[in-house]
């Protein structure tokens, strides 16, 4: 478990963090997510000893992070930063050399990172040459290499196409069903609600919310229904303590004032005929976002 609680950081009378904590669990995607200049950059940084801070602790299973641990960790920062002259695999290999893995090793685990990133008939192109989507793989590649323990990722999905965008996250998921611990930053809010397990939100430097997708989408949920029937569902608009918020037939999206009214409202539509939906609209991450931020 990764942990930060309590972190600090200010740039002269700027503080660009402040008391910052959230737990990036093993086995899990967490989705990290905020506008420009939230912070989720320089909470990176500081998780990965690059930048220091002013206040606070990063752990990782109960005992501060150490180099060692560091070492451990792969990082895929939002700019590229791979030798554009190299040849992809030459690049990776060289990567996984500097980890320690023998010549054949870093062959072996590189050409099949690549392999399962799309990257196979690239191998012995050289990084310039690769549209900026492929570019983007390669630095995946590059953060996963060593097989880390700990995978944080600033905008993985970044210029990639609804194809890459697939490919990148079943690599992602793979490696948490695998165990590791994986942070990710996105302004793609739909894939970040597709993906993580848990969401962590920052504006301002402070976190606006943190926990499960599911654990967030309920504690901010309204009282707000769907109901799909096989009759009209028009008597709706005359029902006391509901609100209709959309319309068609047998379908109507409407708002409660109790959970009391919601079940007189289920009652009536059995009666009235075949129910084939009710159930509660959950916020999307957009939805959720704009709320905790303003």
């Amino acid at each position: 478990m990764l942990q930060l609680r309590g972190i600090t950081k200010s740039y002269g009378s700027r503080r660009v963090l402040d008391d910052v904590a959230f737990d990036v669990a093993p086995g899990r995607l967490t989705g990290f997510v905020g506008g420009n200049g939230a912070g989720k950059t320089t909470t990176m940084r500081i998780m990965l000893g690059v930048l220091g801070r002013d206040a606070g602790e990063v752990t990782l299973n109960g005992a501060p992070v150490t180099a060692a641990d560091r070492r451990l960790f792969g990082y895929m920062p939002e700019e590229r930063g791979l030798y554009p002259k190299m040849k992809v695999l030459e690049h990776i290999v060289y990567l996984a050399r500097l980890h320690g893995f023998s010549k054949t090793d870093a062959a072996t685990r590189a050409t099949a990172l690549l392999e399962e990133l799309g990257l196979g008939e690239r191998l012995q192109d050289n990084v310039e040459t690769l549209s900026l989507g492929n570019q983007q793989r390669a630095q995946i590649a590059a953060a996963l290499v060593h097989d880390p323990e700990v995978l944080i990722l600033d905008e993985p999905f970044s210029g990639l196409d609804p194809i890459a965008v697939d490919v990148v996250a079943n690599v992602l998921q793979t490696r948490a069903a695998q165990g590791v611990s994986v942070l990710f930053s996105s302004h793609q809010l739909d894939v970040v609600e597709r993906l993580c397990d848990d969401l962590v939100i920052i504006a301002g430097g402070t976190i606006r919310a943190a926990g499960t997708r599911e654990g967030l989408r309920a504690e901010h949920a309204t009282r707000r229904f769907e109901l799909v029937s096989g009759t009209d569902a028009g008597w709706l608009r005359d029902e006391p303590g509901v609100e209709v918020v959309d319309f068609d037939g047998g379908y109507a999206l409407f708002e409660a004032d109790s959970d009391e009214t919601v079940q007189r409202v289920l009652q009536r539509a059995v009666a009235a005929g075949d129910v084939t939906t009710f159930a509660p609209r959950r916020p999307t991450l957009a939805q959720i976002f704009t709320e905790v931020i303003q």
